[in-house]
């Protein structure tokens, strides 16, 4: 299990400074669940590298008609994060969201009056939830049908997050290319 808090891709993120934004590679041999989860950490940890040193206009900068940016992106991840882990996986009562029928792509700008880091923290205490959801988590349990229809596995769950989240990190990479210039990883 995946659990170590010295590992830096779980930890610091969305800091200035370079060691706190290091991502540690997925192990090439390991169990599942160490797999999944450090292949999902390291995802997460890219997104967070993408959203490095912007200020709020250039994270809100949007080159496409759809308005997407970099702050989108990572107000869209922290719902997609509680989403999956809190309410489908955890099942849990108490969690909110900021989209409706009258704006169902609210959870694309984030909360009003937030700043860009504000956004980013949020990313990282929702991220931070959903390992504490997943650390005892049996990968075969099935989660509610209250929520999200034919019970997922949390493998199921897991793996749609490293697939999301690394979907967008290729949206994040062209759009910080667009911002100031940076491409890589």
């Amino acid at each position: 299990m995946l659990t170590s808090r010295a590992n830096p891709v779980t930890h610091g993120w969305g800091r200035c400074d370079d060691a706190a934004m290091e991502r540690v590679d997925p192990p090439k041999a390991a169990d599942e669940r160490t797999s999944v989860l450090a292949y999902l950490d390291y995802q997460r940890a890219t997104m967070l590298r993408k959203a490095e040193g912007l200020t709020d206009e250039q994270a809100r900068f949007s080159p496409v008609p759809s308005g997407t940016s970099l702050w989108g992106l990572v107000a869209h991840l922290t719902m997609v994060e509680r989403w999956w882990f809190t309410a489908v996986v955890a099942d849990a009562d108490e969690v909110s969201f900021p989209w409706s029928d009258d704006d169902p792509d609210a959870d694309w700008r984030g909360p009003d009056g937030a700043s860009f880091a504000d956004v980013v923290a949020a990313y990282e205490a929702e991220c931070e939830r959903s390992r504490a959801v997943c650390a005892d988590a049996d990968l075969d349990a099935r989660t509610s049908t209250r929520r999200a229809r034919h019970g997922w596995s949390v493998r199921a769950v897991l793996l749609h997050m490293i697939e999301e989240t690394a979907r967008h990190c290729g949206h994040a990479d062209l759009l910080r290319e667009m911002v100031d210039g940076s491409v890589g990883e």
